[in-house]
């Protein structure tokens, strides 16, 4: 037999269920999860994860479909209506502030 260790976390329960249901689904058991981020983080020399906040999705008509641009319509509509509209000047400031550009 392997010389073997115990690993022992606390987690949220409801974290810890999501998480060993799509286990089970794809074949793998908590312990070998468990066996396989320690491996990678050995092999990586660090977490095998890419932490860093969501670029925020360019919003590109041409790939919408007919609903997709309907909605992104609707949202201007509404923030006229509301009142809320930008000067030329706020919107190429929002533009550099946003995407260097």
């Amino acid at each position: 037999m392997a010389n073997t260790s115990a690993v022992y976390a606390r987690i949220d329960t409801n974290l810890k269920e999501s998480a060993e249901n799509i286990l089970k689904q794809l074949g793998i058991s908590p312990s070998s999860a468990i066996q396989m981020l320690y491996s990678q983080i050995v092999l990586t020399k660090g977490m095998p994860l890419d932490f860093h906040l969501p670029v925020r999705k360019t919003v590109m008509i041409g790939g919408m479909d007919h609903a997709e641009l309907d909605n992104e319509l609707m949202k201007g509509i509404d923030f006229l209506r509301c009142g809320r509209t930008y000067s030329v000047e706020e919107v190429d400031a929002e533009l550099a502030r946003e995407y260097g550009i």
